[in-house]
């Protein structure tokens, strides 16, 4: 393919824009492997790279998209070659190096995981980068002593792509699940995918100031912060722990010491971008066998065109998509 279909975003004295443009390999950054995509899937960190302020883009113009899913066209590395089907998540891919929004891509040979037996490409990018921080908390949250007999594990924002995941894949591995969303309607969703109970952020209040409050949760997966972590804190079990991983309810909170002074409770930072490949390979692994969600692409995943991404990354900010979606070229 010496030309191809790929959405720049640019930046203007108004504001940014996002436009159709045609390509070619040379125009591409500087990788190892060169990669024919097929899937890509739409995060929130997509929409905001698409927005002025979003504070992801680091130079225009930049071709957005945290992940993908393909076949390798070309590979100057050894450990990969024509026709192998791999998939590229984090690292700087739709930040500082042109990403999945793209029908060809080429990166550094060190940012790429074969695919996994077990999964297919639009398996891995049905889970995507939303997906394997879902599982990477998890992972967390295990090396911190968290067992399915010690009670239910909360997820907040779970409808999102995190969330989803998250709440799919803790049921999957035999855990209790409490699902935390604003969104009435879709509680039967919520329900179907694996949540056990359905509640609503709303009943997550202190309205006494109580440092401590009722034990309810041994954990919380969290990719939503802001003002309800330390409620959330404050509601763990003894020894139990938090893994934080978004910020779509804010970036700040203020909470006290006693969570973690008298229960002993863990708030445990998961970065997915900068995962090391051990872990990386490891999570995937996990994804593509014990995590793996049931009907994973009939329940939770949506198709989207590729002309369709502008319109979708709007609603992501927006907060108004469920499950996952999923770019098809």
């Amino acid at each position: 393919m010496e030309q191809f279909k790929a959405l720049v975003v640019n930046k203007t004295e108004s504001g940014t824009k996002l436009n159709y443009q045609t390509l070619t390999i040379d125009e591409l950054p500087a990788g190892d492997v060169t990669i024919r995509v097929h899937y890509y899937s739409i995060n929130y960190k997509d929409g905001l790279a698409t927005i002025p302020n979003g504070g992801v883009i680091r130079n225009y113009p930049m071709v957005p998209g945290i992940d993908l899913a393909g076949t390798v066209i070309d590979s100057k590395n050894p450990k990969f070659k024509e026709g192998d089907e791999v998939l590229v998540t984090g690292y700087e891919i739709g930040v500082s190096h042109f990403g999945g929004y793209s029908e060809v891509a080429r990166v550094p040979a060190e940012w790429v995981v074969p695919l996994p037996k077990g999964l297919s490409l639009k398996e891995a990018m049905v889970i995507g980068t939303a997906g394997f921080t879902a599982a990477l908390s998890i992972h967390r949250l295990e090396e911190n002593g968290i067992k399915r007999e010690n009670g239910p594990v909360l997820v907040t924002g779970a409808t999102g792509g995190v969330g989803s995941s998250a709440v799919s894949m803790l049921k999957k591995i035999g855990y209790t699940v409490t699902a935390s969303s604003r969104k009435q309607s879709e509680h039967d969703f919520l329900k179907e995918i694996g949540a056990d109970e359905v509640i609503s952020p709303d009943e997550l209040t202190n309205p006494k100031n109580k440092v401590l409050l009722k034990q309810k949760w041994q954990a919380a997966v969290d990719p939503v912060a802001g003002e309800y972590l330390p409620i959330i804190l404050a509601s763990i079990q003894y020894g139990g722990s938090v893994a934080v991983s978004g910020l779509t309810a804010g970036n700040k909170f203020t909470s006290t010491v006693f969570p973690f002074i008298l229960r002993g409770v863990n708030l445990l930072g998961i970065d997915s971008v900068y995962c090391p490949m051990e872990t990386r390979l490891q999570i995937w692994e996990r994804l593509a066998g014990e995590m793996k969600p049931d009907q994973l692409l009939d329940t939770i995943a949506t198709k989207v065109s590729f002309e369709e991404i502008p319109i979708v990354t709007k609603k992501i900010l927006a907060g108004e998509l469920k499950g996952r979606n999923i770019v098809v070229f």
